[in-house]
This record gives structure tokens, sequence and C-alpha cells, in this order.
């Protein structure tokens, strides 16, 4: 039986076991081990969402962007906003990105998901990096993102060519 296939059927049995096992899972179970570990544990814990985020408070920036990659996957609903909104306010651009990925997209708020994309134009972050930004895009967004381009220009600095595809 592989690391993962064990790792899973502990999960499975008990559900508490995941928080010394996801720590382990990328060294011990490879590629997609932390992502099926948590698809696991939302069919197996009592509460899904708590027991995600008490993962997420408790791992590093690596478990939390697996994390945060993989909650398109596990039908929470918005419980997991929270885990969104803190990755966008780290500065950690992988995060950030990740926060804005599928998930965040569907269940972020207008203000909220136009506040991220700002938060990636001054991180650097590719605005094609943002999931769903076409569907999502609207005159607030346009609007604050002109703001933006208007005043790099007026401190002579360059405005990102995917600022100004979008003006």
């Amino acid at each position: 039986m592989t690391w993962l296939a064990r790792a899973v059927a502990d999960v499975e049995r008990d559900p508490e076991s995941v928080y010394a096992l996801f720590p382990r899972a990328a060294r011990e179970g490879g590629p997609g081990a932390r992502a099926e570990l948590l698809r696991t544990l939302t069919k197996a814990a009592q509460d899904p969402a708590a027991a995600i985020t008490r993962l997420y408070w408790q791992g590093d920036a690596g478990e939390r962007l697996e994390i945060l990659e993989t909650l398109p996957q596990l039908d929470l609903g918005p419980a997991a906003l929270p885990l969104v909104h803190d990755a966008l306010r780290t500065n950690d651009t992988r995060l950030v990105a990740a926060a804005l990925g599928p998930y965040g997209s569907a269940w972020l708020d207008d203000h909220a998901f136009r506040q991220g994309v700002l938060k990636c134009v001054f991180m650097s972050v590719p605005l094609a990096s943002v999931e769903g930004l076409g569907r999502r895009f609207d005159e607030e967004l346009r609007r604050m993102l002109a703001d933006f381009a208007a005043e790099r220009r007026a401190a002579g600095r360059p405005v990102p060519p995917d600022v100004l595809e979008r003006l």
C-alpha cells in the first residue's frame, strides 16, 4: 500500500489524523497528495470547512497555497471565504494569485474581487492569472485601473501592459 493510500484510509477512519499527515503529504505522497487528503477530509469530517480552515491556519505558505488551489474541488460553498480574504492580505504573490482563482472568483463579492485585482496589479501578478476577470470586469474596476494608471503616469512610472489592455 502506498503512503497516500494509507494516509487516505487513516483520514477516512479518523479525520483528526489529517493534521499530522497533511504537512508530510507532498514529501511522502508526491504531487496531488495534499489535494487528495483535502477531498477525503471533506467527505470524512463532520464540519469540513472548519477542518480545512484549521489546516490552513496551521500550514506554511506551501500548504496554504495547495488548500487555496484545491478549494474549487471541495464543494464548501462560501464557507472558505475567510481563507481567500486572508490570502489577499498577504504579500505572497502565489497566495494572492491563488485567492483569485476559480473559488475566489466564484464567491468573492464585487468589492473584494475588485480590491484583489488591484492588489494583483500592485504586486505585478499578471491579470491573466485572475480567474473570471473578463466575466467580472465592470465599470468600477475599469475606473480603479484607470486611476492606478493615471497615478503611475503622474509619477513617471510605466503602466503594466495588462492594465493598459483593459482601459
